[in-house]
């Protein structure tokens, strides 16, 4: 008799993870979960207290710090994996879910389904004849060693790329493997499981070379699994049903998606909406209903094609999917900081970055030079940046993968900050009072164009009470705004006393906040 043990990597939403274990356990299954280690302490601790009674809910015995691209993805699957083994003796399936996925059939034909196929489910293609990729490095992900984040530590990944190349560092792929690729959403057999826990075990040079490979977790099962199991009991495809647009962001699905979701040959979807409360509500019911009947097409791609290109009065729905959804979403906190000399707000969120590990911009609606990721030309201009700002946004956090973003704006943009505080996402702002001695305030009059090598003494004298005036007056603009969730630090305060609002801010602990605070150039000119 067919039961699967659903892994489940998550690190947001307790409540939806809370509700989704109770689901898939009502039903009959079981399910490891590891709740990453970077989320919140009291998520965590609210999801054990939540299934503490429930039997058919494990978690793994160590949690993972996880980054996008790292070998620390496949360390979080392994830990869940071991768990649901350990745990579930009788689980038959282990099938790989995120905090974004719901079924979109019953567990009744979910377990036939599994049940009339002898076989393992995971995408797997050859790595270098396939076309899988298709943008950004390919080789290099293998025969260089990555000990950098592409997403938050670029200049870093690429010039190690570089010194390893210039200095003819490269290694080869373990000589009995053809490497695979394919999607990271699997379904395996107990025995494969097993069998790769035990190669795990036994080859620890393979563990080696893919822990410092680029985005193992597309890599690292899809290869081994081919390497142990017959091709005649694999099938190379994805049990989930997921979508990407032609800037390689994930699609995410709303409430008006039900039907086209149970028609696709899949069991379950990958991204759902936080906001399609109603979607959710139905495919919860639907995955313990007995006796459903589904029309299967797996027409997915062309009929949300046609969706999106048709538009709705009232609805997500447009020509350009930039400007297909305008909100950032509510599960997500969006924290801007500001300051006019913004030489110090891009060093405190470089501090930021450093300490916090958080996606930390500079100034990405006031300097085109902002560096940013590819996102299909949306980035490419201030003015696209300013015409799509919200969705250029919700394409940064999807791209980093996380729910908080950090970016620096410049004091006088409070249109765009009242216009983020109107998003559905939760909003901060934190402002960095400055002092400006004469000679800042002249060279900010020439970087401006106020003023010249050549403008006389007595017209910049004439200025600075201007200018100076100027800059409070913006200051004083923000505050009168009354805006939820404003913090000040001041130059002249102690580390101490800045680092009470900037833990605030960044909802972290303050000896963490005091390390950002205490950056001893952070004010200098």
């Amino acid at each position: 008799m067919t039961k699967i043990a659903y892994l489940l990597l998550c690190h947001k939403d307790p409540e939806g993870i809370i509700a989704q274990a109770i689901r898939l356990t009502a039903a009959g299954d079981c399910i490891a979960i590891h709740f990453d280690a970077r989320a919140k302490a009291q998520d965590y601790e609210r999801i054990r207290a939540a299934l503490a009674e429930n039997p058919s809910v494990a978690f793994a015995k160590r949690r993972v710090k996880c980054g996008w691209g790292e070998w620390s993805l496949v360390d979080a699957t392994l830990q869940a994996t071991k768990a649901a083994v350990e745990a579930f003796p009788q689980a038959t399936h282990f099938y790989m879910l995120s905090g974004d996925c719901m079924p979109i059939k019953s567990a009744e034909y979910t377990r036939a389904y599994l049940e009339a196929n002898d076989a393992d489910y995971i995408e797997s293609f050859d790595f270098h004849d396939s076309d899988w990729i298709k943008t950004g490095i390919k080789e290099e992900r293998l025969i260089y060693r990555h000990w950098f984040n592409e997403r938050n530590r670029k200049t870093w990944f690429y010039a190690s790329m570089r010194a390893q190349r210039a200095l003819g560092l490269t290694r080869k792929v373990p000589e009995d493997l053809r490497i695979q690729i394919g999607s990271q959403w699997w379904c395996l057999r107990r025995q494969t499981v097993e069998r790769v826990l035990d190669f795990c075990a036994r080859r620890p040079d393979v563990v080696r070379f893919f822990r410092t490979t680029w985005i193992p977790d597309e890599t690292f099962f899809q290869t081994i699994v081919r390497h142990l199991v017959p091709d005649r009991e694999i099938r190379s495809r994805t049990p989930t049903f997921l979508l990407f647009t032609d800037y390689g962001i994930p699609v995410t699905f709303f409430d008006d998606h039900f039907e086209m979701l149970l028609a696709q040959d899949f069991l379950f979807a990958r991204k759902i909406s936080v906001d399609a409360m109603s979607l959710k509500q139905r495919l919860g019911a639907l995955y313990s209903e007995t006796g459903c009947s589904f029309q299967v097409s797996g027409d997915g791609r062309r009929q949300f094609q046609f969706l999106t290109g048709r538009g709705r009065v009232g609805r997500r729905f447009a020509p350009r999917f930039w400007e297909a959804e305008t909100s950032i979403g509510r599960e997500r906190t969006l924290m801007m900081v500001t300051c006019k000399k913004w030489h110090v707000a891009k060093r405190l969120v470089d501090r930021v970055r450093s300490v916090t590990n958080l996606p930390a911009i500079d100034y990405l609606f006031n300097e085109a030079g902002t560096q940013l990721p590819d996102l299909g030309g949306i980035q490419t201009t201030l003015e696209k940046r300013m015409r799509h700002r919200r969705a250029l946004v919700r394409m940064l956090f999807d791209y980093w993968q996380t729910d908080r973003l950090v970016f620096c704006i410049d004091p006088a943009n409070t249109d765009l900050m009242q216009d983020f505080y109107k998003d559905r996402a939760k909003v901060r702002l934190l402002e960095i009072e400055c002092d400006f001695s004469d000679d800042y305030l002249i060279g900010h009059a020439k970087r401006v164009g106020l003023a010249g090598e050549r403008t006389p003494q007595e017209t910049i004298n004439r200025l600075l009470p201007t200018i100076r005036y100027d800059v409070t007056f913006e200051s004083e603009r923000i505050r009168d705004m009354n805006l939820p969730g404003y913090g000040l630090i001041r130059q002249g305060a102690t580390a101490d006393e800045n680092a009470l609002p900037l833990a605030e801010f960044l909802d972290i602990p303050v000896d963490k906040a005091r390390a950002i605070a205490a950056t001893e150039y952070l004010f200098l000119d």
